[in-house]
């Protein structure tokens, strides 16, 4: 008996030990998560309201955002690309602020978390953007935008 006791006793240690693990994996998920969110909605609503330290704090140095369109006078499929630069100027001059259409709700899908990136889906009323983002010295950040009108 005594050694049934003693098996029963590792037994629940082992899995209280391993709970626990599951538990904190689990808890950094979700702060993860949370701070992939903000950074994504300091994107969006940065854009939105105008506010050039949001919209700043959440892109990549690198960043590049394109949008596909169609050519009107060749009917040709293009790219346009824009950088972190031309994002914060756009910013500062009122960005999605002037717009007389409200942006609606908007919806941040987080798709994929792998270690330091991930993949995000944000749509409003208006636009849907395709992103990836990095984690970039101890914070997330956007490096990839593909996005277009709805």
């Amino acid at each position: 008996m005594k050694r049934h006791t003693s098996i029963m006793h590792i037994a629940t240690i082992v899995l209280l030990f391993i709970f626990a693990h599951v538990g904190t994996a689990v808890a950094q998920v979700d702060d993860e998560s949370v701070a992939i969110e903000r950074t994504v909605l300091d994107y969006v609503d940065g854009w939105w309201s105008g506010d050039v330290a949001r919209m700043q704090r959440s892109l990549h140095p690198d960043l590049v955002k394109r949008i596909v369109f169609t050519h009107d006078a060749t009917g040709r499929s293009m790219m346009n690309s824009t950088t972190k630069n031309d994002m914060v100027e756009y910013t500062r001059a009122g960005g999605g602020s002037t717009s007389p259409d409200d942006k609606g709700e908007v919806d941040v899908s987080i798709t994929r978390v792998d270690g330091d990136i991930a993949t995000v889906v944000a749509t409003s009323a208006k636009y849907v953007d395709y992103l990836h983002l990095a984690k970039w010295n101890g914070s997330w950040v956007i490096v990839n935008v593909l996005w277009g009108g709805r």
